[in-house]
């Protein structure tokens, strides 16, 4: 099992970065440009064992995804887990915790494991370098939206 982990302060509220996490439209504003992302199922609203099933096209390849909402405890925590996926395995939390001065900190953990077993692993160098620019971005852009920046 590989991990990766990506960490943002933003100048907001708890409820409010949670909230933010909760509709689904914004995973398509917060993706970089390479990446469309189409949502499938359009009212989707994230409750715990509820789906989301997705499309994502990148370099002309697209795969679809169907995401289950493991866990919601708001405002802290929001875990997914992919059931359908181009990974053997895709677990993401993310948690989000007040900090002071009004400052939340925006924690991403992914664990995955790369498709194709011991092949898939020989590529964790390009996957972690893909993991760390997609988040990134959306680290960039999600501070952007809520700090009224963009």
């Amino acid at each position: 099992m590989k991990t990766y982990e990506k960490i943002s302060f933003i100048q907001c509220g708890v409820q409010e970065l949670f909230d933010f996490h909760l509709d689904v439209e914004n995973l398509q504003a917060i993706s970089p440009k390479d990446i469309k992302v189409t949502l499938l199922n359009k009212d989707f609203t994230p409750k715990e064992g509820e789906i989301l099933e997705l499309q994502t096209v990148k370099n002309f390849i697209p795969i679809k995804w169907e995401v289950k909402i493991q866990k919601l405890q708001s405002p802290n925590l929001l875990v997914d887990l992919a059931i359908k996926s181009p990974f053997s395995f895709w677990e993401h939390s993310h948690m989000f915790t007040q900090k002071e001065n009004g400052t939340c900190e925006l924690r991403d953990v992914v664990k995955y494991k790369p498709p194709f077993g011991i092949v898939g692993l020989m590529f964790n160098s390009i996957i972690k370098y893909e993991l760390a620019k997609m988040f990134d971005y959306r680290h960039k852009v999600t501070k952007e939206l809520l700090e009224g920046k963009k």
